[in-house]
């Protein structure tokens, strides 16, 4: 792999020892690039009873960091800069930016030393938090074709989220040179914070809007890295809202989490394991070590992490965090300033490849089931009761109105609770199991299909960690049956409803 300039540092900053507390600035650890934040300006309150964070970052900047403790502004030239992810090799760092107050926010790239820097994309309203994403391969008949892309926060253009409190934001991708801009998640609440872990899949925070009028939550969640295969990241353990995910190279994933956020994403720490994420969870930190937000991996397997005290009005700093032990250094800070995150400016690895099979000509995707009966334990209906499947579509809430649901259609579950049904890609639908007398029983949260692409589960609120029974799904021995009717033919259903 190809070494960045600042590479050699690197030996210094695995040797440097952990430290209950240290100075502003340890000599000899290893480059970073941090963000920061005027402490006189606030973040704008948390939404939606503390499940949404605030915005920040008007007037930040980008600063390189040296070993020696000397400190260079990158972004100068900037209103304001935020979100730096550095490039596998070391050598240039993705960011945010507005060139001017009235300026979207929009994704650029620049060298390392904030030379060359180029707008790559404002996605198609705006963007925030890029990252690199790994080689992805689109297989079609006539091309084999890598893709080198980044993913980031994407604006939805005229969409807000279910609350109606904000506007709503999804999971975007581009290449490198700004073309083929994609959508890839079609949550009805917002989507964010996304990491691109060892395996290629992508890792991200998403606010799950409660169908049954229980708890909202923000839950960590994974899609391959063109939108498929949606699917629960970790499970529900912990506090009510997760966030801010990091791999670290322990095997860890450290993530930020909150019953109730901090305007400025403040949490404390918890990890679970990349290889069982839903049966792993553990606590790092407790109400009384302070706040914490945007961790991110060094390679000793600690973290890097902003940090405040969870009273007064003392500004972040960088920390090192060891989530082992829980002992933690300090890094970084800067008078006047938040310090809200850090990257290592170093190589590091490349995740996997990921082979793609969406194809934008399908209007059309596919959804199946091995068997609806199979629940999490102690959770299952009893065998039968479900006798079909009702496939709800979301639109999206928007300035004018509330989000509203309508009916796609309906199919009766083969008699051993299998199905597969063609449906709309690239739109929001909620699955519902009915009833003999038409009644819901179990209703999902929201997901998609991606055109051209099958998204499958084993069965309904399941262990996703368990393996599915060694048997012929009866739903395959005949076509999928089409639930795409046109837009004026979809009634309007409410939550728990009847058609």
């Amino acid at each position: 792999m190809t070494r960045g300039p600042w590479a050699p540092a690197l030996v210094l900053l695995l040797a440097a020892a952990s430290l209950a507390s240290g100075p502003a600035r340890k000599p000899g650890v290893a480059p970073i690039v941090v963000a920061q934040i005027p402490v006189t300006a606030p973040a704008t309150a948390a939404l939606a009873n503390g499940t949404l964070r605030g915005s920040w970052g008007e007037r930040g900047r980008l600063v390189a960091v040296a070993p020696d403790g000397n400190t260079r502004v990158l972004t100068g030239s900037f209103h304001s800069a935020a979100d730096p992810e550095v490039s596998f090799d070391g050598r240039s760092i993705l960011f945010a930016a507005k060139r001017d107050e009235s300026d979207p926010w929009c994704i650029f790239e620049m060298k390392a030393d904030g030379s060359d820097a180029r707008r790559i994309s404002c996605g198609a309203a705006g963007a925030r938090q890029p990252v690199y994403q790994s080689t992805v391969y689109t297989i079609t008949p006539t091309s084999v074709e890598p893709w080198v892309e980044v993913g980031f926060v994407g604006l939805n253009p005229g969409e807000r989220n279910e609350a109606g409190v904000a506007p709503n934001t999804s999971l975007w991708s581009c290449k490198l040179d700004g073309t083929a801009l994609r959508r890839l998640t079609y949550n009805l609440s917002n989507d964010m914070d996304p990491v691109v872990l060892p395996d290629g899949r992508i890792a991200y925070a998403g606010w799950l809007r409660s169908p049954a009028g229980g708890a909202d939550r923000v839950a960590l969640l994974g899609i391959n890295e063109d939108g498929t295969d949606y699917q629960a990241y970790a499970g529900s353990q912990g506090r009510r809202v997760k966030q801010m995910p990091s791999p670290t190279a322990n095997g860890l994933l450290v993530f930020v989490e909150a019953d109730r956020i901090a305007a400025d994403g403040g949490g404390q720490l918890a990890s679970v394991s990349q290889v069982r994420p839903l049966h792993s969870y553990r606590s790092l930190s407790r109400e009384s070590d302070g706040l914490f937000r945007a961790p991110s991996p060094l390679p000793d397997g600690r973290v890097l992490v902003a940090w405040r005290p969870g009273t007064g009005e003392q500004a972040f700093a960088i920390w090192a965090v060891d989530p082992a032990t829980g002992v933690r250094q300090k890094v970084f800070s800067e008078p006047g300033w938040h310090s809200v995150e850090a990257k290592l400016v170093a190589p590091r690895p490349m995740p996997d490849a990921r082979s793609s099979v969406v194809r934008d000509d399908d209007p059309q995707g596919k959804l199946y089931t091995v068997d609806v009966g199979i629940q999490a334990p102690g959770e299952a209906l009893p065998r039968g009761a479900a006798k079909s499947l009702r496939v709800v579509e979301g639109v999206p809430a928007s300035a004018e109105r509330p989000a509203v649901r309508r009916l796609l259609g309906e199919l009766p579950l083969a008699d051993d609770g299998s199905y597969q049904v063609q449906i709309p890609a690239n739109t929001p639908v909620q699955l519902e199991l009915v009833a003999a007398d038409g009644s819901p029983l179990r209703t999902s949260a929201w997901l998609w299909v991606r055109n051209h692409a099958a998204q499958g589960c084993v069965g309904c609120h399941e262990d996703p960690e368990r393996a599915p029974p060694n048997r012929l799904m009866k739903a395959l021995a005949s076509e999928a049956p089409v639930l795409d009717p046109p837009a004026a033919a979809r009634r309007a259903i409410e939550p728990g409803g009847r058609p």
